[in-house]
Formats: structure tokens, C-alpha cells, sequence
């Protein structure tokens, strides 16, 4: 299935959740923010929600440093 992530389209399994979706771009899951379709998607809710065709995706990911 094709969705958008951060302005790219990529082809992703079917049958995903956004958490296994964040695993699945080999991102940790403790360090991203995540918007869908414009909104901003709280982590409580990542496991319930289910990936569609064509969601468009903004991960930001937190690095630390100093």
C-alpha cells in the first residue's frame, strides 16, 4: 500500500498499525512525534490506529546531544 512519509511516497505492508508502521521505518518509537492527515496523532492511540492507503505522514524524531 502507498502512503506518504515526510513528503515521500513508500510502498508499506498492508495491515499496519502506525507503531508497527514507526518500527517498520526503523525509527524508535519513544523518539518521534507523528501527525496524520494533518493532525497530530497521540501515542495512546498508535496501536488502534490503523494505516490506510494514502495517509500522508510528518514523523519529527527528537535527537539529543550537547
Amino acid at each position: 500500500m502507498l502512503v506518504t512519509v515526510n513528503g515521500e511516497r513508500r510502498d508499506i505492508p498492508d495491515g499496519l498499525n502506525v507503531l508497527a508502521l514507526v518500527e517498520h521505518l526503523g525509527m524508535r518509537s519513544d523518539r518521534v512525534a507523528i501527525e496524520r492527515n494533518l493532525d497530530i496523532l497521540p501515542r495512546a492511540r498508535w496501536k488502534e490506529t490503523l494505516v490506510e492507503p494514502n495517509d500522508r505522514f510528518e514523523i519529527v524524531q527528537f535527537v539529543g546531544g550537547g
